[in-house]
């Protein structure tokens, strides 16, 4: 029965906007028709008053069922309850004063539109926060601001949670686990409340991160419906994810300085990159060696080009590379032999959708210096991956689109130089995230919803191509 009451309540936010539009129609007419020339419009206020008055007896009896979760604020959520049993009460006699043709209605009239408002934003601010009106002018309205935090001179004497982890929580998780609203009965704007964790238990397990719902959940794909916070909703950052992972592997302590706290390389530079305010971009790797290299054999570059492949420097007065076949549909041994001898040059491959023979995988691992690999939509298997451990300069390598699976991935872990997979529509599922997250520590595993970097060679080679044509 509970059950049933629930999910009646669950529709109040589809049936609260009914007695809104309904009323201020019903008001708009009532002031019309006051005037002589729109007199015939009478009827119609009458008609309009009866049905908002409806709704909004059927929105308080929702609404109470809905407050009964405890996913609101109790203060908050009564004070919104009786203005809204005030607007059914108030066009309940509106209604029969009109129906009487009692002028006291144009008393109540301008009163009903007051509580309309208030009662109104009461609602957005119990479903929104109460800053839902002004966070169009903030800077933090779209999925892709930073978290605004105060200046930290000192990053080492911060406290973690006070300066660290209490801003990401406020700014990504209190619209619907804060002082406001609490979903699925959790709260996350008090250390007591986070420690006591919501409806399905604790969120947070000290020094396990791994079996924290809090990690878990943060890393689950968007499209998937426990990810938090929801898709539609404002993102975690690469940054924030590796502050949280660290905090709670750390103890959770809400109490220590950084300090105090074991630090990885990885969350050094998101600390100084806090300190210092500059931010952290996920696909701005430092893959290109500051050691010089000889130039290329133009021979090897031209029989590259006939093949059809893009052959770039990877910047300006460089002679380091990137091989793109992105017109090549079949890729063959021979264009990959090709290749060998431009390996102390060649440092980002990109292989995407192409047909790769299965004896090439043990080709494409003696490119030894290979700091880039694009291998989405191809034939690569777990067998495969086992030759690309021989890869040891790798940072970045998108799988995206093949069969890898998380046994597989596995094979790659030392590569210590590995700092972004994609792994988007693979073999690995999402309860294997967390175990791979927990492997590779130091990499940034992004399952999808991302934008795959363009290589200077795809812009030029489109360029070219339209020139020819």
């Amino acid at each position: 029965m509970n059950t049933i009451l629930e999910l009646i309540g669950r529709f109040h936010p589809l049936l609260v906007h009914l007695p809104i539009g309904i009323l201020l129609i019903a008001i708009f007419f009532y002031w019309l028709s006051r005037k002589e020339k729109y007199a015939l419009l009478q009827p119609a206020t009458g008609i309009a008053l009866f049905w908002g008055m409806i709704s909004a007896v059927l929105s308080c009896i929702t609404g109470y069922l809905l407050s009964q979760s405890g996913e609101y604020d109790a203060q908050l959520a009564e004070r919104h309850q009786w203005l809204g049993i005030s607007v059914a009460v108030v066009s309940l006699l509106v209604y029969l004063f009109h129906l009487w043709e009692n002028n006291f209605e144009k008393w109540l009239v301008p009163v009903l539109l007051m509580l309309i408002i208030v009662t109104g934003h009461l609602g957005g601010s119990l479903t929104h926060g109460s800053d839902y009106l002004t966070k169009s002018f903030s800077s933090d309205k779209n999925n892709n601001t930073a978290i605004k935090r105060k200046q930290i001179d000192d990053i080492q004497q911060a406290v973690v949670y006070k300066d660290l982890i209490k801003p990401i929580l406020e700014a990504r998780c209190y619209g619907c686990h804060g002082p406001n609203k609490q979903k699925g009965k959790l709260r996350l704007d008090e250390p007591d409340h986070i420690l006591k964790g919501g409806e399905d238990g604790k969120i947070i397990i000290a020094g396990k991160p791994g079996e924290s719902d809090l990690i878990e959940r943060i890393l689950l794909s968007k499209d998937d419906d426990d990810h938090m916070p929801p898709k539609e909703k404002p993102q975690l950052s690469k940054q924030d994810i590796d502050l949280l992972h660290w905090w709670v592997s750390s103890g959770a302590d809400f109490d220590k300085k950084v300090n105090e706290c074991v630090q990885t390389e990885q969350v050094k530079s998101v600390l100084i990159a806090l300190q210092t305010g500059r931010s952290i971009n996920e696909n701005n790797l430092s893959d290109v060696p500051s050691a010089t290299v000889s130039k290329a054999d133009e021979q090897i570059i031209a029989a590259l080009k006939r093949r059809g492949a893009a052959v770039f420097p990877v910047a300006m007065n460089s002679n380091y590379l990137s091989v793109n076949f992105v017109t090549v549909d079949s890729v063959t041994n021979g264009d990959l032999k090709l290749l060998e001898p431009l390996g102390k040059q060649l440092i980002w491959l990109k292989l995407s959708r192409s047909k790769i023979p299965d004896s090439a995988w043990v080709l494409i691992s003696k490119l030894s210096s290979l700091t880039r690999l694009y291998l989405e939509r191809t034939n690569l298997t777990d067998k495969d991956v086992e030759q690309l451990a021989a890869l040891t300069r790798l940072q970045y390598l998108n799988l995206s689109g093949t069969k890898v699976s998380a046994q597989g991935l596995e094979k790659l872990k030392e590569i210590k130089n590995l700092k972004q997979i994609f792994i988007y529509q693979t073999g690995i599922s999402s309860s294997e995230w967390v175990t791979l997250k927990k492997i590779f520590p130091a990499t940034n595993i992004d399952t999808g919803g991302y934008k795959v970097p363009v290589l200077m060679s795809d812009t030029v080679e489109l360029k070219e191509a339209v020139k020819k044509n």
